[in-house]
């Protein structure tokens, strides 16, 4: 798809209740490790980045990953993998995004808001958050 239909948008992943001290970053590009951070208390987690969006609707960017012709997710690395060697942990988040819906893209795109993914960082077990994560609450943000 041509860059001249697509349109950038504002994007963000909160996670909610992190594990305290655990080191979470975005991932961009194959394995680049994007804004580290670690919540001290348990308070939510930001990740902000650009999104592209086009007809169909398609997401492309530096974040964004596929897999097959309609998935498209975010990783969220934690532990070593966020860049703490030290952590016992080493994990990814798959945040879905391709069941966006088009009616919060449009509003995004009228508005200049932010299209909020918010997740919980905290697995059952009391340990981070991993593997495919179902967004809880998708909307939009100031």
């Amino acid at each position: 798809m041509k860059r001249s239909e697509q349109v950038e948008i504002k994007a963000r992943v909160v996670i909610d209740n992190p594990v305290p001290g655990v080191l979470h970053s975005l991932q961009s590009g194959d394995d680049r490790v994007l804004s580290p951070q670690r919540s001290s208390a348990g308070e939510p987690l930001f990740f902000d980045f650009p999104l592209r969006v086009g007809p169909g609707p398609k997401f492309f960017g530096d974040q964004v990953r596929r897999e097959g012709p309609q998935r498209r997710f975010v990783y969220i690395r934690i532990g070593q993998s966020a860049g703490d060697h030290g952590s016992p942990w080493t994990r990814r988040m798959k945040i879905d995004i391709h069941e966006t819906e088009q009616k919060l893209i449009d509003e995004a795109v009228g508005s200049g808001r932010v299209i909020e993914y918010r997740i919980s960082g905290t697995a059952v077990d009391g340990s981070p958050a991993c593997a495919t994560i179902r967004p809880i609450v998708r909307g939009l943000a100031p």
